[in-house]
Formats: C-alpha cells, sequence, structure tokens
C-alpha cells in the first residue's frame, strides 16, 4: 500500500530541506554570505550556519593558468655535482691518490688512477654509488643509476645512465608538485588544479589569480637556501657568485656549506626594530642550529654569505655567536619580496629549476560570459524537460517536475558543503542530469501504464510500478557511476570536474525520483482517491 509513516515523511523532507538550505550560500555573493553569516545570534555554533559555497573553476571566474618544465640540464648537473663530491668522499675512505684531479663530463665524472692495486680497492666503493632502480609496486628491480667503467691505462669513467636520469626527472616532478602545491596554498587561492602533465611538466591552475608574474616568480624560483662563509679570492676552496650587495659583482665564497634550507623549521616576514626595514625571521632545527652555532662561534668577526639560488643576497658580519639555532636574512627587501621569500623557505626548496613553457591569463569576463551561458542551457533544458513531462503523464508529470528541481538543488547543496569546483563541462554535467533524473520517473511510470493496461487497481498498479522499476533504476545509475567514478579518477581538470557533478547527481536520483515522487504520490491518492491513473 501508499503508505508513509509520518517519521520516513519528517526524515525525507529533513533531508530535502537540509540540501536546500546548504546551496543557499552559493546563490550569494561573498558580501551577502558575510552578512547572512553575521545575522544569526552569537549562540549558534559556526558549523551549524551554511557558509560554505561552491568554487568556481578557472574557465568561470578566471585566473592564472602556467605550465612548467623540469629542466633536465639543471637537474643533471646537480646530479654531476652531487657524484663528484661522493667520489671525493670515497677517495679520502680509501686513500687513493688521483692522477690529475676529477674532471667533470656532461654526464658524468672522470678520474685517472694509474696503479693498479689502488684501483682494485676504489672500484667496488665506486659502483655501491650505483643504486638500481626499483619498482616498488611491481618488486622489480632495473637498470642502474651509474655506468662504470675503467681502462687498463687507469682512466674510470662514472656516467649517468639514461635510465638513471629518467627515473630522477620522475622523481622530481613528484617532489616539485608537492612543494608547487606548498607554495601556491600559502598564497591564500582557492581550489588550485596542479597535476602532472606528460614524463616532465606541471600544470598549475589558479582560479580568482588575476597576476600570473608574481605566481610565476613564486613557482619557477628554486628557493635553495644555503649559509656559507665569504672566502679568499683565487683559493680552490672558493667559487665565485653574485653579490646582491655588492651591485652583482661576483665575490668568492666557500664551498663548503654550513647549513641548507633543508634545516630550516620555519620563516616569517617582519621588520628590523633598528632600520624598520622588512626581513624574514627564520628558525633552524636541532641539527642546523648545532651546526650554525658551532660555525659563528668559530668565525667571529668573518662576514656570512646567505645564498639563495647561487646568489649572495646578504653578507652580514658574524659579531657574536648565534647560539639560538635563529636568525634574520636582510637584503633592502620589499615587503611583497620579504613575503614572497618567507613562502619560498617555509614550502621547501624545489629539487630542480622549473621552467615555464606556457603561461595564460583567463579573464573574468570570459568566465561570466560561460555562466550565463550555462545558466540560459539549464533554464531552456529544464523547461523544456518540464514541458514534456507534464504534457505525457499529466499530474504525475507535474509531480515529477518537483522532483527535478529539487534534484537540481540538492546537487548545488552537496557541492557547497564538498566546496566542490564547478566548471562549465560541469555545467554540462548539470544539464546532463536533469535528463537522466527524469528518466527514472519514466522508467516508474511506463511501468505504472503497463500494471494499469494489465487490469489492476490504481493502487496496485503504482507499487508494482515503483517496486519493479526500482531494480532496473539501480542498475543503469549503476553502470552511470561506474563510469563517472573512471572518469574522475583517470580523467584532469574539466574532466574531473564533470565527473563530480555527474557522480552527484546520480546520488540524488535516488532521493528525489522515487524517495520524493513516491511520497507526493501518496499524499496525491490519500486527498484525491482516483479511479484510474491520470495518464
Amino acid at each position: 500500500m501508499l503508505r508513509y509513516s509520518k517519521t520516513k515523511t519528517l526524515l525525507t523532507l529533513g533531508i530535502i530541506l537540509l540540501g536546500l538550505v546548504l546551496a543557499v550560500p552559493s546563490m550569494m555573493s561573498k558580501e551577502q554570505r558575510e552578512a547572512f553569516r553575521a545575522a544569526f545570534p552569537s549562540w549558534v555554533p559556526s558549523w551549524l550556519i551554511p557558509h560554505r559555497a561552491i568554487v568556481l573553476g578557472l574557465d568561470l571566474q578566471g585566473g592564472s593558468h602556467i605550465l612548467l618544465e623540469v629542466d633536465q640540464t639543471d637537474l643533471i648537473r646537480t646530479q654531476v655535482v652531487a657524484l663528484r663530491d661522493d667520489v671525493r668522499r670515497v677517495l679520502r675512505e680509501t686513500g687513493v691518490a688521483v692522477e690529475g684531479g676529477i674532471q667533470t663530463t656532461p654526464r658524468g665524472i672522470s678520474l685517472r688512477v694509474p696503479d693498479a692495486a689502488a684501483r682494485a680497492r676504489l672500484m667496488p666503493k665506486l659502483r655501491e654509488l650505483s643504486q638500481p632502480i626499483t619498482n616498488t609496486i611491481l618488486g622489480q628491480t632495473g637498470a642502474r643509476t651509474l655506468d662504470v667503467t675503467e681502462n687498463d691505462s687507469g682512466l674510470i669513467q662514472l656516467t649517468l645512465s639514461e635510465q638513471g636520469i629518467q627515473d630522477r626527472v620522475r622523481r622530481a616532478v613528484d617532489q616539485s608538485i608537492e612543494v608547487v602545491r606548498r607554495r601556491v596554498d600559502q598564497l591564500g587561492t582557492t581550489e588550485p588544479s596542479i597535476q602532472r602533465q606528460g614524463a616532465d611538466r606541471i600544470l598549475v591552475q589558479v582560479p580568482g589569480l588575476q597576476d600570473p608574474t608574481r605566481l610565476e616568480q613564486i613557482l619557477g624560483q628554486t628557493a635553495k637556501l644555503e649559509f656559507r662563509l665569504l672566502g679568499d679570492a683565487g683559493s680552490t676552496d672558493t667559487e665565485l657568485m653574485p653579490s646582491k650587495d655588492a651591485g652583482g659583482q661576483r665575490v668568492p665564497v666557500e664551498r663548503r656549506v654550513i647549513v641548507s634550507g633543508e634545516d630550516l623549521t620555519d620563516a616569517q616576514p617582519g621588520f628590523d626594530s633598528r632600520t624598520n626595514e622588512p626581513i624574514v625571521n627564520f628558525r633552524f632545527n636541532l641539527r642546523g642550529a648545532q651546526r650554525f652555532g658551532e660555525t659563528t662561534t668559530q668565525n667571529v668577526g668573518r662576514p656570512l654569505a646567505i645564498v639563495l639560488d647561487n646568489e649572495v643576497i646578504s653578507a652580514p658580519r658574524i659579531l657574536q655567536p648565534i647560539t639560538g639555532g635563529s636568525g634574520q636574512i636582510s637584503g633592502r627587501f620589499t615587503v611583497q619580496q620579504a613575503n614572497d621569500l618567507a613562502v619560498l623557505l617555509r614550502s621547501g626548496a624545489l629539487p630542480a629549476k622549473l621552467t615555464v613553457v606556457e603561461r595564460r591569463t583567463v579573464g573574468p569576463g570570459l568566465g561570466q560570459d560561460s555562466i550565463e551561458a550555462g545558466k540560459m542551457a539549464t533554464y531552456i533544458a529544464t523547461l523544456l524537460v518540464a514541458v514534456y513531462m507534464f504534457a505525457t503523464y499529466g499530474m504525475f508529470g507535474f509531480i515529477a517536475n518537483i522532483a527535478l528541481v529539487v534534484h537540481v538543488g540538492l546537487i548545488f547543496g552537496l557541492m557547497s558543503v564538498l566546496e566542490a569546483t564547478l566548471t562549465l563541462p560541469g555545467i554540462a554535467g548539470i544539464v546532463l542530469t536533469i535528463g537522466t533524473a527524469v528518466d527514472s520517473n519514466v522508467l516508474i511510470y511506463e511501468r505504472i501504464r503497463e500494471e494499469a493496461k494489465a487490469g489492476r487497481s490504481v493502487v496496485s498498479a503504482i507499487q508494482a510500478g515503483f517496486e519493479r522499476a526500482f531494480a532496473t533504476i539501480i542498475d543503469s545509475n549503476s553502470t552511470m557511476a561506474i563510469a563517472a567514478i573512471i572518469l574522475f579518477f583517470l580523467g584532469s581538470g574539466p574532466v574531473r570536474g564533470f565527473a563530480v557533478v555527474f557522480i552527484l547527481g546520480i546520488l540524488t536520483t535516488v532521493i528525489t525520483a522515487v524517495t520524493l515522487t513516491r511520497m507526493m504520490i501518496a499524499l496525491w491518492y490519500a486527498y484525491t482517491r482516483p479511479k484510474a491513473i491520470p495518464f
């Protein structure tokens, strides 16, 4: 029988009302949402006040689009430098002398050891530097990262293998994505899209950010911070670096790194209490604090070079030991530069330099045109579907149309709670769910019509129509949900936006097309007691 308990009726209406209320903030501007929240009494918990809104994607509200590429040349150069340092360490440990020093090649290093006995001690240690590439998922071990060769004349060559370089590029992209995400999040933007594209590229889309130049500066800077001592010109233990304090002139800096940015635990912008200039306050971890304290204690009176991306940004003189594990970086910064440097240091250094391959700014005007076009498409689709349902099924069609309006409202409510990003394909997904939502009603109504033609009473035909169509509705929506889930996990950007909306549409179909429709038909029958099905 078409009977609904009060509990079931109140629960259904409560869920629908809650979903529609949650959708309200998405229909307001930011100022209206703030006023809406302020209108509630102070004793109402903030989490009970609907305030979350749907986030518009890059194609709707405008923003910045940047495609970054890992600089393989810079990555290889960094690996070669690290390899040279490792070989020097091995030579010290084994006590082997090298004829002519260590020579650098484009993809590795070479050294000459004429003594056969010394080579016999050295080669096993050098081969240990080459670690095999392991697939942790498949448990397979592949090629090694280094090719180590020697000849009878004592020439030893260590060359980065192609497989090793590609593996390092892949890991560099993975690490860079996390660093880029931390940097973008600290800019205060909402719902940025950061994803791998191809083998060595990263696509960054930041909705609402209309200044791609600043974003490019934040993302393109490696932010490799090092603390070194200034050295003597001409020494083999120093290298020349441009100095910001010296107007770009090169100054000698010791190769030995005292503390690196990896030992930083925090970096915050501030102002110097004496000069009132913008500075960056930093703090080291325990290891960094110990090393920094020891160095400053032993080198009082010497200039300390603060090196950022191979440029000396400041070289203050050590006036006294700094043992507290904290300090400050000054370099004639503007307030914006100090803020950006603090963001870079907090988020960590990139494993390799990123170069900008493509940059694009999407204006909000284009997004507004897309929104208006999407609204128009939604209105037309809703109107045509409503007219068709009412013309075909009469009163039952009118009930389906009410359920359809609730269906769209619930989609917006769920998207607001999840703070999901609405893109132009997402609007297309909403338009599509308008058709698929009434598809369930069509299945039910046609089944009711068949049961009525078979001679069943009105109540029996309605009851059988809902019960026998339910399995078909679940099957059809399940197959669509599987396709949408695959699109979500395998797709990117706009495709995922479409998949999210479509999945939410499928979830609300059961509530609206089955539960709500059935409840309204039960109420209609209770008050009208018709003798026949009205279509």
